[in-house]
């Protein structure tokens, strides 16, 4: 079941990052490492390098360069989605 809902999470901020952060949350306790682990073993590391591979062609033109920092910023939640949290952030995606 973890899995599943960290899927879930995971989706939705790939659907729409912008305006969002991933942080970690302070009630994670140790089954959120174990969980980590295992997922970093059979999915973490193939959709982190998936989405580094993506971001490179991005970057090559200027409407994709938004996209190409998404992308990026996609890779830690990627790699370690349990125990973190989506949450909006303050400022409007422009103003940072």
């Amino acid at each position: 079941m973890p899995f599943g809902t960290a899927s879930f999470r995971l989706a939705g901020f790939i659907l729409w990052p912008f305006g969002q952060t991933a942080v970690e949350r302070p009630d994670a306790g140790p089954a959120s490492c174990v969980g980590n682990v295992i997922w970093l073993v059979f999915a973490g590391w193939w959709l982190a390098l998936g989405h580094l591979i993506t971001s490179i062609p991005l970057f090559l033109s200027i409407i994709g360069i938004p996209f190409g920092w998404a992308n990026l910023k996609m890779i830690p939640v990627s790699l370690m989605p349990l125990g973190r949290e989506i949450v909006p952030t303050d400022q409007e995606w422009g103003a940072r």
